[in-house]
């Protein structure tokens, strides 16, 4: 029997192929919506499956590694997407937009037989009463194969003593996200992706050809130039992957809030200052109404790459990785996907907004992301608490500390990466505490507590 992740994404596959198909074979704008349609669908599915079904798997000095990967695939897949669609633009005919949507099936079925080579997750194993195959699980990815690794032994108790607490509220809808007990964490994995799209990242991976146009770039030199931003964004999340878990999530956010409202700043100031107003836009694209020329022209260009090379490292991967680590099993499911919900809301709503904000407020468009970059910094240092390090079971600890604000735990400020005790008890050392933001009564005391 497939764990529900596990079939949502295979529903997945099925649903891409058929999707796929639609789009490469459209003959009216109505089919070619109807197959969007479904590979949006399909999109929705996997990127709110996927960073819980690694979570779950993960150990907890590699979490952030492993579902860090999934927005390097990201990445990876908008670089290889945009250079395919560049080639096939000199194709003649349909076969120009039928290439393209085609190819899209062969991600899938990848998908498809890889998850055959995969285990379930142990989290979702216990639920389902299967814990010979939860101990299997949890053998073959954090013991390596010894059944008896001390580190195997504490996981499968806390995953016990969890799911014996949580059998309780097994009867779980949306609306308990929303309940005074977890509206915090609800609203925390909820902004983190909301904050993602609000960064201005938008700005720059879909309307950079008009930030270019203005900095006096055209034809194929501006969508050549326009590609470098998708190189950068697959080298530069590679420093994510090898030390977010020893940064932590909370430091890579706020560095990352801060370079991007530097850079964001720059470009609203040097448009600003240098730019010349031209009422018909450049080129007669009335979303490039403003054209700077010379050592502004290079500034604009070099401000653009370096935003996206502080987006990469930070709000890119932690986005994906920080939500699944903030819920409780019964939830997680659930809170991730109205989480990932966010991101695609204001995904859409952006992708609407930025193109009538470049032609009416030209430059102002970048001072309103910079505030947001602000607004993200402020909202992090004091709601964002750290959870690098720490097993999933110890985290809702934490979030349920009786010695901190009522159904916030301990303070945002207050916590800190835990990936050097992780080690240590990865290795079998159980004197280190995971984390000395509570002590060991603190943590027994908040899983006797009833859910308001």
């Amino acid at each position: 029997m497939p764990s529900i992740v596990d079939a949502r994404i295979n529903a997945d596959y099925y649903l891409r192929v058929i999707g796929s198909t639609i789009c490469c074979a459209a003959q009216n704008i109505g089919m070619l919506v109807a197959g969007r349609f479904i590979n949006g669908f399909c999109v929705g599915i996997c990127s709110a499956q996927v960073p819980v079904f690694i979570s779950e798997l993960a150990p907890p000095t590699k979490r952030g590694r492993l579902v860090g990967l999934q927005q390097w695939a990201i990445t990876w897949g908008i670089m290889i997407m945009f250079y395919v669609s560049y080639g096939c633009s000199f194709l003649q005919g349909s076969k120009a937009f039928r290439v393209p949507w085609g190819l899209q099936m062969i991600p899938a079925v990848m998908l498809f037989f890889g998850m055959m080579f995969l285990p379930e997750s142990p989290r979702w194993l216990a639920r389902k009463d299967r814990w010979e195959e939860c101990h299997a699980v949890l053998t073959l990815v954090h013991g390596k194969g010894d059944p008896n690794s001390p580190f195997v032994a504490r996981e499968y108790q806390e995953i016990q003593d969890t799911w014996k607490f949580e059998r309780e509220n097994a009867d779980v809808t949306y609306l308990e996200l929303f309940k005074p007990n977890m509206i915090n964490r609800t609203h925390i994995g909820f902004f983190t992706q909301v904050w993602s799209q609000l960064t201005g990242m938008n700005v720059m991976m879909y309307y950079i050809t008009y930030v270019f146009l203005m900095a006096g770039l055209t034809s194929n030199t501006n969508l050549v130039a326009s590609s470098i931003q998708y190189v950068i964004n697959v080298v530069m999340t590679i420093p994510a992957l090898l030390f977010v878990d020893r940064w932590g999530r909370r430091p890579t956010l706020l560095v990352g809030a801060v370079l991007m409202m530097t850079w964001l700043f720059a470009n609203a100031g040097i448009l600003a200052s240098k730019g010349v107003y031209v009422p018909n836009g450049v080129q007669n694209k009335p979303e490039a109404k403003v054209q700077v020329s010379g050592s502004a022209s290079k500034a604009v260009i070099a401000c653009s790459y370096l935003f996206v090379a502080s987006y990469a490292p930070t709000w890119g991967p932690v986005s994906w990785i920080y939500p699944p680590e903030l819920y409780p099993l019964r939830v997680r499911g659930k809170a991730v996907a109205l989480a990932t919900s966010g991101n695609w809301i204001f995904n859409f709503a952006l992708g609407y907004f930025v193109p009538p904000a470049f032609e009416n407020i030209t430059w102002k468009t970048y001072i309103i992301f910079a505030v947001f970059c602000v607004g993200m910094f402020v909202h992090v240092f004091f709601m964002f608490p750290e959870t690098a390090g720490k097993p999933l079971e110890e985290v809702e600890a934490m979030f349920t500390d009786p010695s901190g604000p009522r159904y916030i735990g301990v303070p945002a400020w207050k916590t800190r990466v835990a990936f050097k005790d992780a080690v240590a008890l990865e290795h079998g050392d159980f004197e280190k505490k995971i984390s000395h933001e509570y002590s060991p009564e603190r943590v027994e005391h908040s899983t006797e507590k009833v859910d308001a």
